[in-house]
């Protein structure tokens, strides 16, 4: 931004004030305007930076600033960044199939308190009940492929008890 014509507007502005000024006058207001140019500079570029940070206000995450580069101000805009639509989720899996007789079993699972909440906070922000959840998690685990089977016993960690000299 070129603030040149700003300021020979300002010194023309005070030369055709004083123009029916005794000559005195004239050499004053030409020394003036002189002198007053770098302050003019800085005030203007105050002036700049408030309209931008006014700007920033009235944006949603951009920002607007003035930065001076070779003793001239320029206006630089940031985009914030856009955020990408969040991936769908998965679709829910099937409810769970009957087995041939049709009935469902019973049975009681034991869980520490912390796995507790986490399972209940799971089941409320997909507004399903806890069984629910659990029928769906236990489907996921035995239909995804690579997850352990039966048939193939894991270990999570592995232990050793005894001691040493």
């Amino acid at each position: 931004m070129d603030m040149g014509p700003y300021l020979s507007s300002l010194h023309q502005a005070l030369t055709a004030v004083t123009r029916s000024s005794a000559p005195e006058v004239q050499q004053a207001a030409d020394h003036v305007a002189e002198s007053l140019e770098p302050g003019l500079r800085l005030t203007l570029m105050q002036m700049a930076s408030d309209i931008a940070a006014e700007v920033t206000v009235q944006l949603e995450g951009d920002l607007v600033e003035v930065r001076l580069r070779g003793g001239a101000p320029e206006i630089v805009v940031e985009r914030a960044p856009q955020e990408a639509e969040p991936p769908s989720p998965p679709p829910a899996p099937a409810p769970p199939t009957p087995e041939d007789d049709g009935g469902t079993a019973r049975i009681s699972l034991r869980l520490p308190d912390a796995l507790k909440s986490q399972v209940d906070q799971a089941a409320a922000s997909e507004a399903v009940s806890v069984n629910t959840w659990l029928v769906r998690a236990v489907q996921r685990a035995l239909t995804t492929p690579g997850a352990p089977s039966s048939a193939e016993p894991t270990t999570s960690a592995r232990r050793l008890d005894g001691w040493a000299r």
